[in-house]
């Protein structure tokens, strides 16, 4: 089977653009100002309210990789590890991904049934773009999407969730939080680090695809299913 671990980097709507009905119900719940903070830093979490500006896909059998951002800067565009493709928007960044996804049958992630590939789904929508393929099948057919945060907690059997790191720890993999890490995004798009954000995109990809080795020899009997 031919899989390829996919990863998204996406920035936020800053709050000041919302308008009086998006901010009341966005700060509906606010108690202090330490809330209100963190509400405005929450939007790169919802495609209602953030954009992708950073793709990474990754072979776990190849061990190559590819990285589409968004920037208006002419950066390298390959290494020996992964190919890297600058766009001038979103819009651009989702048509490529499209294209690229629908050679693989089998996507990896590690919590993208609740984040990515709604998120990419939806960001498609806005932007007028058909998906090539379903993202979101059935949750336990792991042979199109495996996400390896739902199978490690064998489908919320282990009562906590936990993040790709403690996994990387556990299982002796570089952690790509080390260094960067999600929070950092959209300082660095706005300083126009890109080529940071990109490495930091495909090295989640590769800590992934590293533990989808864990996964399919020890906790697999019937892979590719």
């Amino acid at each position: 089977m031919t899989s390829v671990v996919l990863d998204i980097e996406t920035v936020g709507q800053d709050t000041e653009t919302f308008d009086a009905i998006q901010n009341e119900f966005w700060f509906k719940y606010a108690e202090d100002a330490a809330d209100e903070e963190r509400l405005r830093e929450s939007t790169a979490f919802y495609a209602l309210t953030g954009q992708i500006i950073c793709l990474a896909l990754f072979n776990p059998d190849t061990h190559k990789g590819k990285v589409i951002a968004v920037s208006d800067k002419e950066m390298a565009q390959s290494t020996e590890q992964a190919d890297f493709v600058y766009v001038a928007d979103e819009k651009a960044l989702l048509e490529t991904f499209w294209q690229d996804i629908k050679h693989y049958p089998q996507i990896i992630t590690f919590n993208g049934r609740v984040f990515d590939c709604p998120f990419l789904l939806l960001r498609s929508a806005i932007n007028q773009i058909k998906p090539t393929r379903n993202l979101m099948p059935n949750r336990y057919k792991a042979d199109t999407h495996c996400d390896l945060a739902d199978q490690l907690r064998f489908y919320s059997a282990v009562p906590k969730a936990f993040p790709l790191h403690f996994y990387c720890k556990a299982f002796n993999i570089d952690s790509p939080k080390d260094g960067m890490c999600g929070k950092d995004v959209k300082r660095y798009f706005q300083a126009g680090r890109i080529a940071e954000i990109a490495h930091y995109c495909l090295q989640d990809t590769i800590a992934t695809a590293k533990l989808f080795d864990y996964f399919r020899q020890y906790l697999t009997f019937n892979y590719p299913y």
